[in-house]
């Protein structure tokens, strides 16, 4: 639908990575992709299966953070390395700091398997974007050119917005809104994060206070 838009006006700027650079770069970022899950089934270890989770998930996002979030739970919660109300507290907690949301591997690289399991999962969710960024950034500006990558970015973004959607769902509505209770908080807390202003942490410490209470009053 938009492959024919004209293409935006790019900024010319100077890239200071080789491209044989960039080419090692986007090679073992779809090295690694294809690698890990084949040296898992060879030699399985629960290292090597956590970092590969890590990174399969932090390759496919495209768009926000929240992107990742029903991938990270598909890999961690029906394999039983993290329950899924410890998933949904470590969510909550990761919107009540700064910082990106992919942070959150962090705390389920610990759930999962201690300080250890914290390293891989940080490592193994971050490394793609390096890699990809390295790898895109000698090309960037011709790509920025092109009216067909400008065209799929639109399409993409509009993608991003349905997996954003589909996130809200599955797991967050579908675990937290069990009645109209909890609907009413959790409209209200929408109100205060988006018209009202209030700091996150407040909206999280809130809805925290709330969730008890309506659990104790109407379940």
């Amino acid at each position: 639908m938009y492959r024919k838009s004209a293409a935006a006006e790019a900024p010319v700027f100077d890239i200071p990575i080789r491209r044989g650079v960039a080419y090692v770069c986007l090679a073992l970022f779809f090295g690694i992709l294809i690698v890990l899950p084949l040296l898992q089934r060879l030699y399985p270890s629960d290292g090597l299966a956590l970092f590969d989770s890590f990174y399969r998930s932090g390759a496919l996002v495209f768009g926000g953070g929240h992107v990742v979030l029903p991938l990270l739970e598909q890999e961690v919660v029906p394999s039983g390395r993290v329950g899924k109300e410890d998933f949904l507290a470590g969510y909550g907690a990761a919107q009540a700091v700064p910082g990106p949301l992919f942070t959150f591997a962090s705390y389920l690289g610990a759930m999962a398997n201690g300080i250890p399991g914290a390293i891989l999962a940080t490592a193994g969710i971050f490394l793609p974007a390096f890699l990809l960024i390295v790898g895109a950034l000698p090309f960037w500006i011709s790509l920025r050119k092109s009216a067909r990558v400008q065209g799929a970015l639109v399409g993409i973004n509009a993608a991003v917005v349905g997996i954003l959607l589909a996130a809200l769902y599955n797991p967050l509505w579908t675990t937290a809104i069990l009645s109209a209770a909890d609907f009413a908080l959790a409209a209200f807390l929408f109100v205060l994060l988006v018209f009202w202003k209030a700091p996150p942490w407040m909206v999280v410490v809130l809805g925290a206070a709330g969730g008890l209470l309506t659990q104790q009053v109407f379940h």
